[in-house]
């Protein structure tokens, strides 16, 4: 029995270490350009940031998964159109703070260049809005989006560009108008 435990341990740890070796955390930070499609609200991408850490996990030379845990900032504005009696339109517009959980393909296409693509789930963390007359929230806790890009890695140094769209109507509301993400992210950051 001992030497049964002593083979499940040897065998655990050869591994664990052999996973180990293919495993390189990083850190990365960047620009978040985000819009959210519905009638109520504007047309224009708007600006802010994103931080965060990811995990590349390889899994031979031209093929891993990369998850990301990343703080990411949204925001939108109203429409001019929007209804008054409705809307506060002097407060019109709304940032958002996300919690964003991508877990990306990561396909090697040539030397540095990789192709990832893949499923992210973002929490809403807080909101600074109050674009209701009535107070009430206006977007839903959680967004599910799917998300492709293109990755830069030379050396310990990361350039990552992606497009991601939400599949989730983010408008906690009424069902009537359907709110969706998008969101460009351009980030830099290290590997270790």
């Amino acid at each position: 029995m001992k030497s049964v435990n002593l083979l499940f341990l040897v065998s655990f740890l050869l591994i664990s270490g052999a996973i180990f070796a293919q495993v390189h955390p990083g850190i990365k930070a960047g620009l978040n350009a985000t819009k959210i499609d519905g009638k109520s609200m504007a047309k224009e991408f708007q600006y802010n940031y994103l931080v965060g850490g990811f995990i590349e996990l390889k899994f031979g030379k031209r093929f891993g998964i990369t998850p990301e845990v990343l703080f990411n900032q949204a925001s939108t504005s109203l429409a001019t159109n929007v209804d008054p009696n409705i809307f506060n339109t002097s407060q019109a517009k709304a940032k958002l703070n996300y919690l964003s959980i991508p877990i990306l393909a990561d396909i090697k296409l040539a030397g540095p260049l990789h192709l990832q693509a893949g499923p992210q789930y973002s929490i809403l963390l807080n909101s600074n809005e109050s674009i209701f007359k009535n107070g009430e929230n206006a977007f839903k806790k959680g967004d599910f989006s799917l998300a492709a890009g293109l990755k830069i890695k030379a050396s310990i140094f990361r350039l990552s560009a992606r497009y991601l769209v939400g599949l989730d109507n983010i408008n906690q509301i009424n069902n009537q108008e359907k709110w969706k993400k998008q969101e460009m992210q351009l980030t830099v950051g290290l590997g270790f």
